[in-house]
């Protein structure tokens, strides 16, 4: 899993430093890879109302992949599932240096120019500038999070999806 935020500077051929824990989830998440050979992801950019780049691990990719090829051909669900999977994605690899080069026009979408800010969400993470992202995740967040007063147990929300306790 993904975990943590970083903040990292953007140097202007777009490449950014991937945080080392992240980039040992890519090799692992990478079923060819191997020591020596450079780990592969695939960032999702998706259509213009998305306002982040997200990054899928080879595995997670397969995993959408296989769905996408359980739906009926020809449908209009499995029809937009390509178009945003396939068609509005950029497959690519981290460099010798433990870097990604993201492209101009990727840049451009999300308006990164000095920095990217990187945010697990568990089996991916998403690339953010920063003001965008605390105007859109983090601020909801911190007004949903006062809304549920002080005594509030985020772990509650899971309760419903663990497994059963044994009696005993």
């Amino acid at each position: 899993m993904f975990r943590g935020d970083f903040q990292q500077k953007l140097d202007s051929k777009g490449r950014v430093s991937v945080p080392a824990s992240f980039r040992r989830v890519l090799e692992q998440g990478d079923p060819d890879w191997q020591k020596g050979l450079r780990p592969r992801l695939v960032i999702v950019y998706g259509d213009k109302l998305q306002k982040y780049l997200e990054c899928f691990t080879m595995r997670a990719v397969d995993e959408i992949d296989d769905m996408i090829a359980r739906m009926p051909r020809g449908s209009v669900d499995r029809r937009m599932m390509e178009h945003y999977f396939h068609g509005l994605s950029h497959p690519t690899e981290i460099d010798a240096d433990g870097r990604l080069i993201l492209p101009q026009r990727l840049r451009d979408k999300i308006g990164l120019m000095d920095e990217a800010y990187f945010f697990a969400t568990s089996d991916t993470f998403k690339i953010w500038n920063y003001e965008t992202f605390e105007a859109e995740q983090s601020a909801p967040f911190d007004a949903w999070r006062a809304a549920q007063g002080p005594d509030f147990n985020i772990f509650s929300l899971a309760e419903k999806y663990a497994p059963p306790r044994e009696e005993g």
